[in-house]
């Protein structure tokens, strides 16, 4: 990992990476979970730095494959890339699973 990474990586909000060593995390290989967790807990700061190091295209195609988004997430993901709400992985995953409690 460049110290390039290193840098970006710490610029996201403390709270994002509370259960990992963000040393140990890289842009690359943890793309995924990073921008899984920028997108269910992030602050518009985060969300700023994923478009700065992913792109609105990588950001999409993670987005689409997630297992999980919360409902407001999956409404700001389908506004903001104009994808029905019914390509999003979760919301079919959701669909499929319905939980006792929808509140």
């Amino acid at each position: 990992m460049s110290t390039s990474d290193k840098e970006l990586i710490h610029q996201f909000s403390d709270y994002l990476f509370w259960d990992v060593d963000r040393t140990n995390l890289d842009t690359e290989r943890s793309k995924v979970y990073i921008i899984d967790r920028v997108l269910s807990h992030g602050m518009l700061s985060d969300w700023f730095l994923i478009k700065k190091i992913y792109g609105n295209k990588s950001i999409r195609d993670v987005a689409l494959n997630l297992r999980y988004l919360d409902k407001y997430a999956l409404a700001f993901c389908s506004a903001y890339f104009g994808e029905p709400i019914q390509h999003f992985r979760c919301y079919t995953h959701t669909q499929s699973n319905p939980g006792h409690w929808n509140y």
